[in-house]
């Protein structure tokens, strides 16, 4: 079995996510994808027994509109909020992905050049076990997207992203990571 077989079955097998992206392919919003945390968290969970759902903080969609405009994204965040009842309403968490350099810089304190699709985003992630998205597609296939493989994913593996500098607030990171997953392995920077 592949590594993206075994993550398609484990989003499969977490009802909440399944309800997610379920919730999401019928918003059919413009080149979506469910990122990061709910997906990775996931394979952790299953890797060391943990039951689904377990650490998820909430559910990052990512969609690609060419309008700019806060007003445009605004006009899809009340949407989607409206699409979910409670508990999910106040967890899914939804961003256009062609804005992202618009406000990146000044609530994160990097640079980060303008995306062309959502795809291109998890490559930006801070390490690649968190870049990785998926998407319930109309056929109900799950699609993958994880720019640098899911080796380490799943082998709870945290390192830099290769591609960009050290995240600003590297070790928040890794220890909210940690204090919810003490089996991952961390490579710090050289």
């Amino acid at each position: 079995m592949t590594l993206e077989t075994r993550l398609i079955e484990i989003v499969r097998a977490d009802p909440a996510l399944m309800h997610v992206l379920t919730m999401m392919r019928d918003l059919d919003l413009p080149d979506w994808r469910l990122f990061s945390g709910a997906v990775y968290q996931g394979v952790w969970n299953d890797r060391t027994g943990r039951p689904t759902g377990y650490g998820v903080k909430d559910y990052d969609i990512g969609y690609f509109d060419p309008d700019t405009s806060w007003d445009a994204e605004d006009v899809i965040i009340k949407r989607v909020a409206a699409a979910f009842e409670p508990p999910f309403r106040d967890l899914v968490e939804v961003r256009n992905q062609a804005r992202v350099h618009l406000w990146f810089e000044q609530k994160f304190g990097e640079a980060y050049e303008a995306l062309t699709c959502t795809d291109d985003a998890p490559a930006r992630f801070v390490a690649p076990a968190f870049a990785l998205a998926v998407r319930l597609e109309k056929d109900d296939a799950i699609s993958v997207a994880a720019p640098y493989g899911l080796e380490d994913v799943f082998d709870m593996v945290i390192r830099p992203n290769p591609t960009r500098g050290l995240a600003k607030g590297w070790d928040k990171v890794i220890a909210s990571a940690r204090g919810r997953w003490p089996e991952i392995q961390v490579i710090d920077p050289a």
